[in-house]
């Protein structure tokens, strides 16, 4: 295969991008051109909202052909397009042969949430120093402790949970435990690994929810894995690591399901959007920040 290689401005992008995929591109992608320099940009987007931009000022457009010939012709065809004026070619590179499988697996290493509790996809030995460890490999759901919301979610899963010195559970802080959003059900496989027996993850996702319950299957914990009518009731711990927006809209159902004396914790929040979660969840629960990293938030509140 042949990558052909642009550098557009942001207004050309979609011209651009429509063009290659109308010449039979396997794929497009945009980049930032001034990625790893000081001179690169955030963006930050979310779904069912329009997205911020198109691209970036400079951006790198990657069309990949089955043949250089392919590329070739693509290259000559935009060339004389009105709308490619303030574009160029960067040019074509053949993709060498590679095990991609391997390669994929290459970029999921075992993750430390806290010094003794870890993140391994399958292909990996277990670290010597995890005394607790979720098996999980990246998959159709989201979820495979990379991101810095679910770790913060599991850091506070690992502080606020009681499992004696061996591994064994005692009686568990977590309580009853709802996984609100729950995706490959790392945050509820979490929770069992940290002491809770009474566990409901749902999702509006049919393939989050069986992936749930394959990863749950797979590390050995009893969980309860269903659409979102599934919760009910209250719970002690009501985890929801989603985006800003949903959890908006969801704030009296999910401060509905916390029992008295029990937790919310949210995810997926930007440093930015805090104030306007407090806002929205003021009228039931007080939230606070209780973690940061990278941009996002932990929020969480006690009844």
């Amino acid at each position: 295969m042949f990558e052909l290689s642009l550098m557009c401005p942001e207004d050309r992008i979609e011209a651009v991008s429509d063009a290659l995929d109308a010449l039979d591109a396997l794929s497009v992608s945009v980049e930032d051109a001034d990625a790893q320099t000081d001179a690169e940009q955030a963006l930050f987007g979310e779904p069912g909202m329009p997205p911020p931009k198109d691209g970036w000022q400079r951006s790198r457009v990657v069309a990949l052909f089955p043949t250089q010939a392919a590329a070739e012709e693509a290259q000559q065809l935009l060339a004389v397009q009105d709308f490619f004026e303030g574009c160029q070619v960067l040019g074509i590179a053949n993709v060498p042969e590679q095990d991609w499988v391997r390669l994929t697996q290459s970029q999921f290493v075992p993750v430390d949430i806290t010094p003794d509790f870890w993140i391994v996809p399958t292909w990996h030995e277990l670290p010597a120093q995890a005394v607790r460890s979720i098996r999980l490999d990246p998959g159709l759901a989201f979820g495979t402790g990379t991101h810095p919301t679910t770790r913060m979610c599991l850091r506070w899963i690992a502080r606020n949970g009681a499992v004696a010195a061996d591994g064994t559970s005692t009686a568990s802080t977590l309580g009853r435990v709802l996984d609100y959003g729950c995706g490959s059900g790392i945050l509820a496989i979490g929770a069992a690994k940290f002491g809770a027996v009474d566990i409901d993850a749902v999702d509006i996702d049919p393939a989050a929810v069986e992936s749930t319950l394959q990863n749950a299957q797979a590390n050995g914990v009893q969980l309860k894995a269903g659409l979102p009518d599934k919760a009910q009731g209250e719970y002690r711990t009501v985890l929801a690591n989603i985006l800003a927006t949903p959890l908006r809209v969801l704030a009296p159902l999910l401060c509905s399901h916390v029992a008295a004396g029990g937790h919310l914790v949210l995810a997926g929040i930007l440093e930015r959007q805090a104030q306007e979660l407090q806002e929205a969840y003021a009228p039931w629960l007080q939230l606070q920040v209780a973690d940061k990293e990278d941009g996002w938030i932990l929020m969480t509140a006690s009844r």
